[in-house]
């Protein structure tokens, strides 16, 4: 009984850690996962160094996507699509 107590608080420590900070982790890669496997032609997204563009093509062999921009079109890799702030910029306008 005396040896449980001493290790109770370091499972403690590591149940807090599996839930504040593991645990939102992977459900943040998983929604990224979902999101670049759903990408489609015609989405407007936002690329995570701030470029605007439109999905004009997707390639499934090495998951790479080309963006029409205004200075033409470019080759990036699908995780190089920022999903938080392509959310934002395909979200309604609040009145």
């Amino acid at each position: 009984m005396g040896d449980i107590g001493q290790f109770l608080p370091m499972i403690l420590i590591f149940v807090v850690a599996y839930f504040f900070m593991i645990r939102p982790q992977m459900k943040r890669q998983k929604d990224e996962k979902k999101f670049s496997a759903e990408l489609k032609r015609g989405d407007r997204v936002i690329t995570k160094s701030g470029l605007h563009g439109k999905v004009v093509d997707l390639n499934d062999k090495d998951f790479s996507c080309v963006l029409e921009t205004m200075a033409g079109k470019l080759k990036f890799d699908r995780s190089a699509i920022s999903m938080e702030m392509s959310n934002k910029l395909n979200a309604p306008e609040k009145k």
